[in-house]
Order: C-alpha cells, then structure tokens, then sequence
C-alpha cells in the first residue's frame, strides 16, 4: 500500500540539491552575526520584497509574532480575519507576547477589503476602547482554501489602512504560491506593507524557517525580540543554505502543487457524501462533508488506504499538494476515492 501524505506542505524532505547545498554551506555564529549564509539569505529575500532589511527565524510563527509586537504597544488592537492564522494557530500569541486584543473581520474566504478596515477602527478618543494600530492580512489564506489577494485588492486594503495611520503586516506563509498565480513580484507586494512574513518550510519545500522583511529600524527590533522569544540560532547556515536553494529552483515549480490540487478536488467532488468544495485556487483543498460524516471518521478512512489527511472542522477536511506528491500519487488517491464511495 502507498502512503501519500496529504496533511500540510510542510511535511516535505529536502531534495538531493538542497542537502548538497546544505552539506556545503558556509556557517558562522549568527548571534554574532558572523555567519555569511544567514547573511546571503536575509539580503536576497529582503532584496526581493524591496525591503532594507531581513531577519531568518525558526518559524512563521515566530516572524507573525515579532511583526505584532514591534507594530503595537500593549491594549492595542489588530485587525484581522477571524480565520487568520495569527489568531487561530499560534497559541494566543497575540494575547500572551504583545498584550494586545484583535478585531476580527469576516472576509471573503478570509480575505479583508477596504471596508472591513474603515469599519473596524476605533474611535481614538474614546477611552474605553484599544488603539486600533496594525492590519494583517494572510496571501494565501490558509482557512480560505488557499484563496489570493489581487495586487488590486491588497493595495485597496492597505491604502485604506495608511490613509488611517495604521500599520500592514502580512503573514506570507505561501505568499509565493500567490504570486506564480497573479505574476506579481515580491517587491509589488513589499511596498504595500510594512513588515512581510515568508516561510520557506512550506510550499518551497526547505526544512526550516521563515524571514521577515522590513525597514532597517523594524529589523533591529525584530533582532531584540527575536531572542527574547528564543529564536536566536548559532550555525544555522547550513538551514539558511536550503532556504536560499528553495528559492532559486523551488518558486516556478509551484503550478505544479496547483495543478495537482485541481485534480484532488475533482477526485473528492465524485464522493456522494462530500456536500462541498472551496474554489481551489493555489495547492490547498478543502472539502465539506454531509453532516452525518465527521471530518475525523473522513480521515480515518483515508488512513486505511494509506492516505493522510487533517481534519478542518467538524465536517470539513483539508489535502494539500506539495513538492513531494508525485503524478503517480495523485492517480492512487483517484483510486482510493473510488474504494470510499460507499464507505459512508
């Protein structure tokens, strides 16, 4: 039996060139700020969003969390989708590490417009509520299905935020998924915010980290509260050297990931007990299930023929493609689909 992992684009193992990459790095203490890789990678990436300055950390988690607690002070308020990642999966951070509360909008798959920011300011005289200080916006849209931002629409939503003071952040977790979709460069969406989130861990295939990206001034504070959350790395050259290889070969191919996910969700729509399907925009599928099925019992299933998936709800079910699912992985998905329509 084949087992295809289908549970997140972060499960992917480096490829022979990356771990040559790797293996040959040149490495320093980056604490110090002597290692040469770490260097490379924070300048090519900061180059690329048009931005001064890069700091590399251990996650996305860690990038969101430093951008929200360089933007605000405590009793701020961030705006932000109530499917936003910030919000749901990094363990309260926005509550516990920047002591600061959001306002959650409802957006289009998760996706904010102008109006969801001018709505939700609050009044700064009023001394009963928090600052609103920051929007933060998440491309692609993890809850959403992998759903895009335009560049129209990100520049309509961040002009609204400026024209009030406020601050932009994305979180671009699989921000380059977005961009091979609209043939945006990094630097047109750079310019549209303040700080910028990139994970390269996910679709791009390396096996550690995430940058941000900002002015010089941000940087120098992410690299304050980058070691009070710990993240300070010593040689980590040898993970920035995969980040760097990920990011010359890894970009171009992600159509594929698309492509592929495509098929996934032609493939679960012919499943008479799946009731739903999200446009499937970039590489993540996520498909709603009549409400006599669990998401968990769905899952179950799948596992029995050696397909792994994650539970997004109580009745939905997320798949996501990635650089190591093969075309000969995505016609034995086909085949167990055709083993399971009866299974409920």
């Amino acid at each position: 039996m084949m087992t295809v992992d289908f549970r997140s684009d972060t499960v992917t193992k480096p490829t022979p060139g990356m771990l040559e990459a790797m293996m040959t790095a040149e490495v320093g203490d980056d604490v110090f700020d002597e290692d040469p890789t770490i260097k490379k990678l924070e300048a090519k990436i900061a180059s690329m969003f048009g931005k001064e300055a890069a700091i590399y950390c251990p996650s996305g988690t860690m990038t969101n969390q430093i951008a929200l607690r360089i933007h605000t002070q405590a009793q701020d308020e961030v705006i932000c989708d109530k499917r936003s990642h910030i919000y749901l999966y990094e363990g309260g951070g926005i509550a516990s590490n920047s002591h600061i509360s959001a306002r959650l909008v409802d957006g289009d798959r998760g996706r904010l417009s102008p109006e969801h920011v001018l709505e939700n300011i609050n009044n700064p005289d009023d001394i009963h509520l928090p600052l609103t200080r920051l929007v933060s916006l998440e491309n692609t849209m993890n809850k959403g299905g992998g759903a895009y931002y335009t560049l129209a629409q990100t520049k309509a939503v961040s002009d609204a935020a400026r024209s009030k003071g406020l601050k932009m952040h994305l979180d671009g977790a699989r921000i380059f998924n977005a961009l091979v979709e609209t043939g945006d460069r990094p630097k047109d969406v750079g310019e549209l915010f303040d700080t910028v989130s990139c994970c390269f861990s996910k679709g791009l295939g390396a096996p550690v980290g995430s940058a941000l990206v900002g002015s010089h001034e941000h940087i120098k504070k992410a690299k304050r509260v980058r070691k009070v959350f710990g993240g300070g790395m010593r040689q980590a050259g040898f993970l920035a050297a995969a980040c760097i290889f990920a990011l010359d070969n890894h970009v171009e191919r992600l159509k594929i990931d698309h492509q592929k996910a495509k098929a996934l969700g032609e493939l679960v729509t012919t499943l008479p007990y799946v009731t739903g399907l999200l446009p499937v925009d970039t590489n993540i599928v996520i498909f709603e299930l009549d409400k006599k099925v669990l998401a968990t019992d769905m899952v179950a299933k799948l596992k029995e023929t050696g397909i792994l998936a994650v539970p997004f709800g109580k009745h939905e079910v997320r798949l996501v493609t990635h650089l190591d699912i093969k075309d000969d992985m995505i016609d034995y998905f086909g085949q167990a689909v055709g083993k399971l329509k009866s299974a409920f």
